[in-house]
């Protein structure tokens, strides 16, 4: 394993963190708040360790699959630490666990909150807060790829590592040139976001973190009640954002590039907008009462539903007293997710359209055991290592799932609540049901259910096999062996020079 390239890119994520911290220093500076302070100290910390690791540039510094998915679970952890830092130290979130689980929740784009009341915050730390959501949406590996030159087109498995999704391409022949279509992408849908909510008359500060939110599906608000409070007007705007930034972003560079036609023929998109048409629909018909009126039945129903489905979290309303019909229909959405290749969570919505398709072929071999019958996907035929890969992955999510909600029921709370804790971290939403519902929060549970709900949003929203490999014994003995036989030779060439 070529340690060297793996510290030196959680060297350059370290250094590209403190640089982050900019904007909340420039939202104390602006405010005049004393609790810019921590995160000048923060950034000077990020910049310092940074530049330790990244002092000598490696020899090789190419990425096979394991330094990649190493290096992703590593540099998430380690930005989540230091990014946790700025909490503890103002005391606004006084307990690391506490901060750290925060912390996550933002990263992750998960949204869950330990924060009873988030309206007492410093503007700089709420900015911050919900900064990490945009941070963490695109992905902070895919930044990197985009600014730092690196060398070897091995790279491609920094980006596999961190994309969410079953499988993840280039869009041009440079892996860095495709981060930084991804980011443009994500800069200017963000951007429209922010300057529609301005017309929508939210302050310029409430605007920018809800379209943070709201582009890394993440659902920090900066109010108790989230976007209760807002016009309906607000609450459509970001409704339609969730939705779009839940699509794969191949689709938008799909019509970047003019190919409208091949966009619209993206068969993951159709299915996922099936899906949010059809469960709006049904959630409509369930909870409309003619007093409320049509059109603020639909907008409730469509708002939650594209938050539950994107994994974002925003809620307009109290689903926890829906019908039980409505509520399940939520809670699948929790696990069914976004597309692949988009800043939402949940399983995607391309592994369950194969996963069906798997499920059809199998039964069609008992009717005719000698046809054979391949599984196209996006008119492309599913190769056998990504059918495996899907499988596989289905085990993991079902092996980690059924654990954490074994450790968190130690804490003996009620079912519905324990499930849809573990159902919501793991899956990168932020809401779920009973007592930890859209007007509750996490800061009831203790430090080992918030360290395993912490490990699920890691787990989650790098799609399982990066923190796998990462606890994964045989690679570091590996690793290490490799380690000890490469100071032997250095042993042995320096014996012969002095001989």
């Amino acid at each position: 394993m070529n340690i060297k390239s793996i510290t030196y890119v959680l060297g350059w994520i370290l250094k590209i963190e403190g640089a982050f911290m900019a904007l909340p220093i420039a939202m104390a500076i602006v405010y005049g708040e004393a609790e810019g302070w921590a995160f000048v100290l923060t950034a000077a910390l990020c910049f310092f360790v940074g530049t330790l690791l990244t002092g000598r540039k490696p020899r090789n510094p190419s990425f096979y699959a394991k330094e990649g998915f190493v290096a992703t679970a590593l540099g998430w952890i380690v930005m989540s630490v230091f990014g946790c830092l700025p909490f503890v130290m103002t005391g606004e979130i006084p307990h690391f666990v506490d901060a750290l689980f925060e912390t996550v929740s933002g990263f992750t784009t998960t949204g869950a909150s330990i924060m009873p009341e988030v309206e007492s915050m410093s503007r700089c730390s709420m900015s911050w807060r919900c900064f990490t959501h945009w941070i963490g949406g695109m992905g902070v590996l895919v930044f990197l790829l985009a600014v730092l030159p690196m060398v070897g087109g091995t790279n491609m498995h920094l980006m596999k590592a961190e994309s969410p999704g079953p499988s993840v391409g280039k869009l041009v022949p440079k892996v860095r040139f495709t981060a930084q279509i991804l980011y443009r992408l994500y800069i200017i849908l963000t951007v429209i976001e922010f300057v529609l909510l301005l017309l929508g008359r939210m302050n310029p500060f409430e605007a920018m973190c809800t379209s943070f939110g709201t582009a890394g599906t993440g659902g920090f608000g900066v109010l108790n009640d989230s976007i209760t409070s807002y016009s309906p007007y607000i609450q459509w705007v970001v409704a339609i954002f969730m939705i779009l930034f839940g699509i794969n972003f191949n689709v938008y560079f799909l019509i970047f590039m003019r190919r409208i036609g091949q966009a619209l023929r993206c068969e993951e998109m159709r299915w996922y907008l099936i899906i949010i048409a059809a469960a709006t629909g049904l959630i409509f018909f369930n909870i409309y009462d003619a007093a409320a009126g049509v059109e603020p039945t639909l907008r409730a129903s469509l708002f939650q539903v594209a938050s539950i489905i994107t994994t974002t979290g925003f809620a307009t309303c109290d689903f926890n007293l829906w019908p039980a019909f409505s509520k399940a229909i939520l809670v699948l959405l929790m696990f069914i997710g976004a597309c692949a290749g988009s800043t939402g969570g949940g399983l995607k919505v391309s592994r369950l359209v194969i996963a069906a398709k798997m499920m059809r072929r199998y039964l069609n071999a008992f009717l005719h055991p000698r046809e054979v019958r391949r599984i196209k996907f996006e008119d492309k035929d599913v190769d056998a290592e990504t059918i495996s890969a899907i499988s596989i992955y289905f085990i993991g999510v079902f092996v980690i799932f059924t654990s954490s909600v074994l450790v968190v029921a130690l804490e003996n709370k009620d079912l519905v609540t324990t499930f849809t804790a573990v159902a919501t971290t793991f899956n990168n939403i932020g809401p779920g049901l009973e007592m930890v519902g859209p007007t509750a929060n996490f800061g009831h549970f203790n430090a080992l259910s918030k360290s395993v709900m912490i490990f699920d949003m890691l787990a989650g929203r790098l799609e399982v096999f990066p923190i796998l490999m990462l606890l994964y014994p045989t690679m570091w003995k590996e690793a290490f062996k490799e380690s000890a036989r490469r100071r032997r030779k250095l042993a042995q060439k320096r014996e012969g020079a002095k001989a």
